[in-house]
């Protein structure tokens, strides 16, 4: 199972975000859920999914908030197995993020979080 970390690293590379077409646009940063500081720890793999050899990815939609909390979490695209998307949705519900910013300011928005469960 990869880390909160290792799963921002798999979004797109569209972090930041400005007009062509408008010179005076506002730059806008997507939220983001790396940083040491966060701790935000990966989500506990579900005992009964290990046993059974459930793996996968879960995309979850969440919208973080303008202080760095998830507001609402749902997910997206299922792994498959709903013990590892529960998992998913819970783990992400706690954890803390860099908010998005808007020329500057924290502002809330939506954001797109991989999370992988894999065995090793």
């Amino acid at each position: 199972m990869r880390s909160p970390g290792a799963a921002e690293a798999a979004t797109p590379d569209t972090e930041q975000t400005t007009s062509r077409a408008d010179p005076g646009a506002q730059r806008i940063e997507l939220p983001r859920q790396i940083g040491a500081y966060l701790s935000n720890p990966p989500p506990p793999y579900p005992p009964l999914s290990r046993r059974l050899g459930e793996q996968g990815q879960v995309t979850l939609r969440a919208f973080i908030d303008a202080d760095g909390t998830a507001s609402r979490v749902e997910v997206l695209n299922s792994s498959g197995f709903d013990r590892l998307d529960r998992a998913a949705l819970a783990a992400a519900k706690d954890w803390r993020y860099l908010p998005g910013t808007r020329a500057g300011q924290p502002v809330g928005m939506w954001f797109n979080l991989p999370v992988v469960f894999e065995l090793k």
